[in-house]
């Protein structure tokens, strides 16, 4: 395959951005997304340019860390992380524009890498769980009820990529901070801190200059693990909750 690629290239957040164009040859339609880079990178080396920056780790979908916005869409056309995309979902002679994910929230670093310390501070704010130390329970010893597991697991699969915020028209992370709040706000081992890690998480959101949620949907469609859109309205639920048990 031969491709066009347009990426967005910017020394620092502080510096002026712009879209800079690239030919690339000999691609194979099994590489993936991420593979197609560096190739990419591997002939701006030897042409003694500076390569694209970009973000990357485990290049298995479970990480989060390889945030691009493909084409206009974040993690691009399929369902699925940028490195679990492969170029058989592009044609030969395509023109494909690469750019980071887009929010004030999430500044530039270079190019394609943007600080996303923001998801790891509404994290931290949410503190810990209250857990006996010692000797491990049996996995029993707690009774959970399967719907609540299923509830959390569903959300705990939530890798932080941020493509909520990538894909919402308003820059909101609401998606994301209520998988993270209803992962635990449904297990008794979240259920002494339940209130005031509601009301600390969203708080710290909201200082963090993400947008307002509008419920748009931009969010759960863009999400390449599946978190429903529902998760928000019940983090609004328990956000409402607490609210109300700490004024009394």
């Amino acid at each position: 395959m031969k491709l066009t690629l347009r990426v967005w290239r910017q020394k620092n957040a502080d510096a002026p951005g712009a879209m800079s164009t690239y030919q690339v040859d000999g691609i194979s339609q099994d590489m993936s997304f991420l593979e197609m880079l560096d190739t990419l990178n591997e002939e701006l080396i030897l042409a003694g340019d500076d390569p694209v920056a970009f973000d990357h780790d485990c290049r298995e979908g479970i990480c989060g860390a390889c945030s691009l916005v493909i084409n206009g869409d974040a993690h691009g056309p399929e369902r699925a992380t940028t490195c679990q995309l492969h170029m058989r979902s592009f044609e030969d002679g395509d023109t494909i524009d690469i750019e980071p994910w887009r929010a004030s929230a999430f500044p530039v670093v270079k190019d394609l890498v943007v600080d996303r310390s923001a998801f790891d501070r509404i994290i931290q704010a949410g503190g810990y769980i209250s857990a006996p130390t010692g000797t491990a329970p049996d996995a029993h010893a707690t009774p959970v009820p399967k719907p609540d597991a299923d509830f959390a697991f569903e959300h705990a699969e939530c890798i932080g990529c941020g493509a909520c915020v990538a894909a919402c028209p308003n820059g909101s992370a609401m998606l994301f901070t209520s998988a993270k709040i209803n992962h635990l706000g449904v297990l008794p081992q979240g259920a002494p801190e339940r209130e005031t890690r509601v009301l600390d998480m969203v708080e710290q959101m909201d200082s963090e200059g993400f947008g307002g949620c509008t419920l748009t949907g931009e969010c759960a469609t863009a999400c390449p693990k599946g978190i429903p859109l529902p998760s928000i309205s019940a983090m609004n639920k328990e956000w409402l909750r607490a609210t109300r048990k700490v004024r009394r």
